[in-house]
């Protein structure tokens, strides 16, 4: 997850519950790490798991006029 000045902290810890199914603690965790350091990792999935919570993510951001932004790196081995 990547920080921007627009979308809120409340809409971040939804979609790390709904989409990501943290827990609230530890979405709010998650959410408040990307505020302070501009960017965080809401999980480890394979590759076509992380593109459909990417994709489920970014639609629900566009639905809700935000524009928060995720990105995909491989696993460090």
């Amino acid at each position: 997850l990547h920080n921007d000045n627009y979308t809120t902290r409340d809409f971040v810890v939804a979609v790390l519950r709904e989409v990501f199914h943290k827990s609230e603690t530890d979405a709010v965790v998650i959410m408040m790490h990307v505020h302070n350091h501009g960017i965080g990792v809401a999980g480890v999935y394979t590759f076509d798991v992380a593109q459909t919570k990417i994709r489920r993510t970014e639609q629900l951001a566009r639905e809700h006029e935000f524009p928060l932004r995720l990105s995909m790196e491989p696993e460090d081995d």
